[in-house]
């Protein structure tokens, strides 16, 4: 058998793809042959990757939309339906972590943002994606979820309360839609050297006493190191994975 990462005539889908792990993998699945659809909040970000993804031959359009805002993302899937018919692929990579704090000090405003972001936007992200695919005959959906979901990180703690939540929801879609042949899976990034994450990467003292320590490999990852497991799941090549948590760490879970 010959395992096919072919994404020749499937359309995609990538949220927060301004910049990132997003981009990558944006920038992953039009190479690989998808026609993509690339998100953010505002368009702040989207034209750059978008002619960058031309310019290499890929196919793509730029959308905003608001991944918490339920009339954004209606608004975006009206506009998917009459423009390719069609959904073969979702990424839900749109994330938020403002917050960087004590958990007993967390707002009811970084709550709510936060949650509305990570969680409910990915919700019905994937509701409006799988009664797409549902029409032609199935698709895959990849939630990006974060290690934190599995060992929260201090500081971090609605954000990884989120991602908890992300990875739960990911196998509820996987049992519900694997009648329709929708597959749906969550990618788990751990350190990785992204503008999200600058905050720690850049400080060097974090970096040698508290987190290179705990990563075996003992750097941070690079966005496009996330782009093999999402091209993985995002084929034929998974076709008999659903339900699945791919961490991508370094060996910091191990």
């Amino acid at each position: 058998m010959i395992v096919d990462f072919s994404l020749k005539g499937k359309v995609a889908l990538v949220t927060g793809a301004s910049r990132g792990i997003g981009e990558s993998i944006a920038k992953a699945l039009a190479e690989y042959g998808a026609e993509v659809i690339i998100t953010n909040k505002t368009m702040d970000g989207l034209p750059e990757v978008e002619e960058a993804i031309k310019a290499a031959g890929g196919k793509v359009v730029s959308k905003a939309c608001h991944n918490g805002v339920l009339s954004e993302i209606d608004g975006l899937f009206k506009f998917i339906e009459s423009t390719y018919g069609r959904l073969d692929i979702l990424v839900n990579n749109a994330a938020m972590n403002f917050y960087f704090g004590g958990i007993i000090d967390a707002t009811e405003d970084v709550w709510d943002k936060t949650m509305d972001v990570n969680l409910k936007g990915n919700f019905f992200m994937s509701q409006y994606g799988a009664r797409l695919m549902t029409k032609n005959g199935g698709g895959s959906i990849i939630n990006v979820a974060s290690i934190n979901g599995i060992k929260p990180a201090p500081m971090q703690g609605v954000y990884s309360i989120t991602k908890a939540g992300l990875i739960a929801m990911t196998k509820s879609f996987a049992k519900e839609l694997a009648p329709q042949k929708i597959r749906v899976n969550a990618l788990l990034p751990g350190l990785t050297d992204t503008k999200f994450s600058s905050v720690m990467v850049k400080n060097d003292e974090m970096m040698e006493k508290y987190l290179l320590p705990q990563i075996p490999l003992h750097r941070a990852a690079q966005p496009d190191e996330m782009c093999g497991a999402v091209l993985y799941l995002a084929s034929d090549a998974s076709s008999f994975t659903t339900g699945a948590t791919i961490v991508v760490d370094g060996g910091a879970l191990a």
